[in-house]
């Protein structure tokens, strides 16, 4: 990714692609009232839901982890 996105830039590459923000949370599986306040500026990404969709969104560098149990293979 060339750089982090602000939120006015993050809009405007929802519209640049005709996408709805309803439209980007249904193909990304995230809640749309999360990923408007993270547009709005009223969640940061620091964590959770919010983190998640700052970074599909690009702004926020960072990673995704799926919410699957880690196993520690010493318990078999």
């Amino acid at each position: 990714m060339p750089g982090i996105r602000t939120a006015a830039q993050a809009k405007a590459w929802l519209e640049h692609q005709g996408k709805s923000v309803q439209q980007f949370a249904r193909e990304h599986g995230v809640d749309p009232a999360t990923t408007y306040q993270v547009l709005a500026g009223r969640k940061k990404g620091k964590r959770g839901e919010a983190h998640k969709v700052a970074v599909l969104l690009g702004m926020k560098d960072g990673i995704i982890l799926d919410e699957v149990p880690i196993v520690d293979p010493a318990l078999g």
